[in-house]
C-alpha cells in the first residue's frame, strides 16, 4: 500500500488504526509528545527487558517515532511539513485543541485537496469529553448486558470499543482513499469523524435490534444468548466448554450426539423459537448430561457431527497457536506483514527531521 500516514493519536483506538494500516504496507510516522511519548508507554507492568510496556508494544509496530512539542514553532513546522506530504492524518485530540496549536484540520484540508483527515473522538467531533473505553462501555449499553443476571454490570475483558473504533477508522480511511482514486473528494468527505460511542452503539447489532423490535430493554444473560438455545457455557466433568447451536439441524445433531433422544423427538423443541420458550428445560437436560463425562469426550462427539463447540482456554493457551512475538505482538488479523518492531520514543526523529517522508526509503 503506497500511503503515507501521519499518526498524531494516542492510547488505543488511533494506534490500532495506524498499526493496521502499517501492517497493510503504509508508511506510518507516529508523532509523540517530547519526554513521555504516548501514555501507554507507561501503562504497566508488565514491561519487557528494555523497559517497554506490553500495552504499547501490542499496538505500535510498523511505525517510525518522532517526538515533537506542538506548542514549539520549530517542531510544529516539522509536523506541518509532514502533513503537506501525507495522504492521511490520524488524530484524537479534543475538539479545537489542534487548531489552537496552529494545526487547523479544516485549513489544511482546504490547502491540500488530496489529504484525508481522520479524527477519532470519544463522543463525537464537537464533544470535549475525553473518551475512555470503560466510560464508553458504561454509557453505550455494553455493561448493562454483560455479566450474570443477578450480579453487577461488567465491562468486556478487553477495551473492545477502542478496538472496534480503530477498525472502523481503517475501513473509513481506505474507503476514502478508494473514492479519492476515482476523482476529487469534497472537504467534508475527506474529514472522517469516528467516535467510540458511535462504534460501540453500532456494535450492539442484534441486541439493539431486539430492543427496537420488542420494545423491551435488554438484560444480562451471562454466558447464554438472548436469541438462541442452546448457546452457552456448560460444565463437563473436568472443565467448562461451550455449545453454540445456531440452526435446527445443528440442534438435532447435538442432542443425538449427547444421547438425548427424547429431546430430539420433542416437537416443541424442533425450532429455535420453541427452544427459547423452553430454555430452562433444554439447558437443564444438557447440563445434566455433559456433567457425566469430560469435555474432550463431548467435543469429539459434537465435532464429528459438525456442532459448534469449544473448550474455555486461558489467554496463554489461546496464543500458543498464534504466530505471536514478545516484541511485535499478535500477528496481523487482516492480510499484512510485520516489518518493524514498535519504535522507541523519537527513535527515528533525527532521520525524519532531516529527510521527512524520505526516511522510509532504503
Amino acid at each position: 500500500m503506497n500511503l503515507k500516514v501521519l499518526d498524531m493519536s494516542r492510547v488505543l483506538a488511533g494506534p490500532v488504526c495506524s498499526m493496521m494500516l502499517g501492517d497493510l504496507g503504509a508508511d506510518v510516522i507516529k508523532v509523540e509528545r517530547r519526554g513521555e511519548g504516548d501514555e501507554t508507554r507507561g501503562w504497566g507492568p508488565p514491561f519487557n527487558a528494555d523497559g517497554e510496556s506490553a500495552y504499547f508494544l501490542a499496538i505500535n509496530r510498523n511505525k517510525k517515532s518522532l517526538a515533537a512539542d506542538l506548542s514549539n514553532e520549530k517542531d510544529r513546522t516539522i509536523v506541518l511539513d509532514l502533513i503537506s506530504g501525507a495522504d492521511v492524518v490520524l488524530e484524537n485530540f479534543l475538539s479545537g485543541s489542534l487548531a489552537r496549536l496552529g494545526i487547523d484540520p479544516e485549513e489544511l484540508l482546504e490547502q491540500n485537496p488530496l489529504l484525508i483527515w481522520c479524527t477519532i473522538s470519544g463522543f463525537g467531533a464537537e464533544s470535549t469529553r475525553p473518551g475512555y473505553d470503560f466510560v464508553i462501555q458504561a454509557e453505550c449499553g455494553w455493561m448493562a448486558i454483560t455479566g450474570e443476571p443477578d450480579r453487577a454490570p461488567m465491562k468486556v475483558g478487553i477495551a473492545l470499543a477502542d478496538v472496534i473504533a480503530g477498525k472502523d477508522a481503517v475501513i473509513a480511511i481506505l474507503a476514502a482513499v478508494a473514492e479519492r482514486g476515482a476523482g476529487p473528494l469534497s472537504r467534508g468527505r475527506r474529514h472522517i469523524n469516528i467516535s467510540l460511542a458511535d462504534s460501540a452503539r453500532a456494535a450492539l447489532v442484534n441486541v439493539a435490534q431486539n430492543v427496537l423490535v420488542s420494545g423491551r430493554d435488554a438484560q444480562r444473560w451471562g454466558n447464554a444468548h438472548p436469541n438462541l438455545v442452546p448457546y452457552q457455557l456448560f460444565e463437563a466433568a473436568d472443565r467448562p466448554f461451550v455449545i453454540a447451536v445456531g440452526s435446527d439441524s445443528q440442534w438435532h445433531a447435538c442432542v443425538e450426539a449427547l444421547g438425548l433422544r427424547e429431546l430430539a423427538e420433542d416437537q416443541t423443541l424442533a425450532t429455535n423459537a420453541g427452544r427459547v420458550k423452553n430454555r430452562d428445560r433444554v439447558v437443564s437436560a444438557l447440563a445434566d448430561r455433559v456433567g457425566e463425562m469430560g469435555a474432550q469426550y463431548w467435543m469429539d462427539r459434537l465435532q464429528s457431527v459438525s456442532v459448534p463447540c469449544g473448550v474455555v482456554r486461558t489467554v496463554a493457551e489461546a496464543i500458543e497457536v498464534a504466530d505471536a512475538d514478545r516484541r511485535t505482538g499478535m500477528p496481523p488479523s487482516a492480510t499484512g506483514t510485520v516489518r518493524m518492531p514498535p519504535p522507541k520514543l523519537d527513535e527515528h526523529g533525527d532521520a525524519i527531521r532531516t529527510l521527512g517522508w524520505r526516511a522510509f526509503q532504503p
